[in-house]
């Protein structure tokens, strides 16, 4: 069995704790406005012209976005990082993409990790069958969960889909007592307005276990905006500049009010 990924990110420190290896995981059942991944959106691989330019002179030549690995082939990608992911306590972490598209490959692989000695996290949009969640989980012992609005009618705007499947499965995950993060994009114009923000904060408060440890509150960002026009892809974000760092420490504190720690970033 293979799985098909377009990124490894080897010393990784914002995907969970200590240093990680992730694995970003082709396709995604989102499209939301402001990804920053778009090669990860496709479930097949992509042919992608690279261009080069050298005085004058352009050199033009095509790659693939997407390739597939194997079991073995993470397990060995690992254990060249082992030392610094036992020194830091660190482990392995499953992004996208949506890796919930390919859980098959996905359960193999966290048992072959588990069985390794490794800690594993999924990062998730939250946007697959509840039966996909109830495969991995026991042999996930982090999950990375995004919650993008709290208004059903901007979440379909904004991302393609509903969010009631997200936050059942959200709740899914905190019965199950395994860890979670709760990962907030902060959008300016789609989700840091008062109301939403509110609502946010009453739905953490809410759902206080003591294994939702973390809120992370991502900020907006335009580097993955150069990506579009390679994967012909339409940028909707042009006109939409990233909170300030004033702002950001604002919603820190508002969070804070959950009692739950906050972390700006990863």
């Amino acid at each position: 069995m293979k799985g098909l990924i377009f990124n490894i990110k080897r010393y990784s420190i914002h995907d969970g704790p200590g240093i990680r290896v992730t694995f970003f995981m082709k396709g995604c059942p989102l499209s939301c406005w402001w990804c920053h991944n778009p090669e990860g959106i496709s479930p097949g691989i992509q042919p992608v012209e690279q261009i080069e330019k050298i005085g004058d002179r352009e050199f033009r030549k095509t790659e693939e976005a997407g390739r597939y690995y194997s079991v073995n082939d993470i397990l060995e990608i690992l254990e060249k990082e082992r030392i610094f992911i036992d020194e830091s306590e660190g482990g392995v972490t499953f992004s996208g993409g949506e890796p919930m598209l390919q859980t098959d490959f996905l359960l193999e692989t966290l048992k072959a990790c588990k069985e390794n000695g490794y800690h594993t996290a999924v990062d998730t949009s939250g946007y697959s069958p509840s039966e996909n969640y109830k495969k991995i989980i026991p042999f996930t012992d982090l999950f990375l969960f995004d919650l993008k609005h709290m208004n059903d009618s901007m979440h379909v705007k904004y991302t393609g889909v509903s969010n009631s499947l997200i936050f059942s499965n959200f709740k899914l995950l905190l019965d199950s007592r395994k860890d979670v993060f709760a990962r907030i994009p902060v959008i300016p114009g789609f989700n840091d307005d008062q109301r939403n923000l509110d609502s946010l904060k009453q739905f953490l408060a809410g759902s206080k276990y003591e294994n939702l440890k973390k809120i992370s509150l991502l900020p907006y960002h335009k580097t993955g905006k150069a990506k579009y026009k390679k994967f012909g892809i339409t940028y909707r974000m042009n006109d939409t500049e990233p909170p300030s760092r004033e702002r950001m420490q604002e919603m820190k504190k508002f969070f804070q009010e959950t009692g739950i720690k906050v972390k700006i970033g990863g």
